[in-house]
């Protein structure tokens, strides 16, 4: 199982560095890796696209994986 500081996480945010929603789509995670590619494609046309490049390498990096209960 994946967690916060995997060898996943990195190889996720390493693939979010070089394109923003990359490391979320690695992860199995469709909407957030959409979101932060509309996101960030959508924020480099006005010049602020780093910001959520660097939020995509930043979520990739620190997600947990999902809960197990009991």
């Amino acid at each position: 199982m994946s967690g916060q500081g995997s060898s996943g996480n990195v190889i996720a945010a390493v693939c979010s560095f070089f394109i923003p929603g990359l490391g979320q789509l690695v992860q199995g995670r469709l909407l957030p890796a959409f979101l932060f590619f509309v996101a960030g494609i959508a924020a480099w046309v006005v010049l602020l696209g780093w910001v959520f490049h660097i939020w995509s390498v930043i979520d990739a990096a620190l997600w947990k994986g999902p809960s197990t209960l009991g």
